[in-house]
């Protein structure tokens, strides 16, 4: 089960959760027409290429990208200049742009339920590791660049 425990497969489950709830709960409520349907494919697509970027700054520096593990570089390059955690940025505006895409009213307030769950999960435990071995370096990274954005 702890080979699971990972943010893709939290994405897919809130997704699937989103896509549920627009299936079967719907309630009557709507966001209506195509431009909510438009802005919910840019944040998809948006979120896909955050995603996309950050994880070849991790191939580029041929470190981990699985969230269990210490990487063996700190990266503050690429979208790493302006988020700690462009991969999870990215996650949350995918998951926002399916619950947009899927007229899912009622699952929006999974989005900082997605956020928290991350932070918890995964954010918290990394930076911990990541204090331990880059000590002076994060530090400066962290009071340098934000968290989310």
């Amino acid at each position: 089960m702890k080979k699971l425990d990972l943010p893709p497969v939290w994405l897919i489950g809130f997704a699937v959760l989103a896509w549920v709830q627009a299936d079967q709960l719907r309630l009557g409520l709507g966001f209506g027409g195509g431009v909510v349907d438009l802005f919910g494919g840019l944040l998809v697509g948006g979120g896909i290429i955050l995603v996309g970027m950050a994880a070849l700054e991790f191939r580029r520096h041929r470190t981990t990208i699985d969230p269990r593990n210490t990487p063996v570089v700190l990266i503050t390059s690429g979208p790493y200049k302006r988020s700690r955690n462009p991969i999870y940025l990215g996650d949350a505006l995918i998951l926002t742009g399916l619950i947009l895409r899927f007229d899912a009213v009622l699952s929006l307030p999974l989005v900082p339920i997605f956020i928290w769950v991350m932070e918890r999960r995964f954010i918290f435990p990394e930076e911990t590791r990541l204090r331990r071995q880059f000590r002076q370096e994060f530090h400066r990274y962290e009071t340098k660049v934000r968290r989310w954005v």
